[in-house]
């Protein structure tokens, strides 16, 4: 099939580090990174603001993108941009990482650049974010890109429904969604409840992941510790799927593996189990 592509999203090369390092750099060198991705069979990858510094300081980011292109590797994602709403020099604000964002993104051309919201409860009002979220998608296209939304859960931008609600108010055409399927079923959205809120050409990108029946611990600690490969939880990833591609979405599909057992894996044999248990849900 044509829409079996796979990338491996930042977390899933990475190797033993997590969201909850400080600074949470790959140890892997961008080099042997690069070569087990395209050697699992991938089409691309993302990559984290932290792993961005360490490229723009060595290779430089010219060199990343002569790399990936030697590595027959066309597919990019950059990420995370965290409470963008916050103008610039007022506490709390995030300009230092949208600034890297979209250097990178001006020679990396990304398919998108990933942005979240703020851990913490819902927020009351999402459509308040509607005006920043147009200016900062004015930005992502005067760099040549687009930003997609991944809600979580734990987060202010919570629900895949409450995010399609911001993205048709915001109504531009460099916002779309980012659907992880982690996400989805542990906020408790049914596939019903998804495809009714899901619009056709509003899903810029998609993770695919699993999990055990049961959250340990907070769903961030769930989230960043306990991911399965895909098939090896009670996700109904092939439901999730169907979904995605009656709504038009024919990949390439990420690959989003998060767990203290996987980031101990080295890093090629990692690849590929993510890669094999994903072929097999598509």
């Amino acid at each position: 099939m044509t829409d079996t592509k796979l990338v491996a999203t930042a977390w899933t090369s990475a190797g033993d580090t997590s969201p909850v390092h400080v600074p949470a750099t790959s140890p892997v060198p961008i080099t042997e990174r690069v070569a087990a991705i395209a050697a699992a069979g991938y089409c691309g990858l993302g990559l984290i603001a932290d792993d961005l510094v360490v490229v723009r300081d060595s290779i430089g980011f010219a060199g990343l993108r002569d790399l990936l292109a030697d590595h027959g590797l066309h597919h990019i994602e950059i990420e995370l941009l965290e409470r963008w709403w916050i103008p610039r020099d007022t506490p709390g604000h995030t300009h230092e990482i949208r600034d890297l964002l979209f250097d990178a993104a001006d020679v990396l051309s990304p398919a998108f650049v990933k942005i979240g919201s703020d851990n913490g409860p819902p927020a009351r009002d999402p459509l308040a974010f509607v005006a920043p979220l147009r200016e900062l998608a004015d930005q992502a296209a005067d760099h040549g890109t687009r930003v997609a939304i991944e809600p979580m859960p734990f987060a202010a931008i919570s629900t895949v429904p409450i995010a399609c609600e911001l993205v048709a108010a915001a109504a531009h055409r460099r916002v779309g969604l980012i659907i992880d399927a982690w996400h989805v079923f542990r906020a408790g959205t049914t596939l019903a409840e998804l495809d009714a809120a899901l619009q056709s050409g509003t899903i810029f990108g998609v993770e695919l992941d699993d999990a055990a029946p049961g959250v340990v611990g907070t769903l961030f600690e769930d989230t960043v510790q306990r991911r399965l490969l895909c098939g090896d939880g009670c996700f109904d990833l092939k439901g999730l799927v169907e979904v995605l591609r009656d709504k038009g979405f024919r990949g390439p599909w990420g690959v989003e593996i998060l767990s203290a057992k996987f980031r101990r894996l080295p890093v090629a044999q990692a690849l590929e189990q993510a890669a094999d248990s994903t072929l097999a849900q598509l």
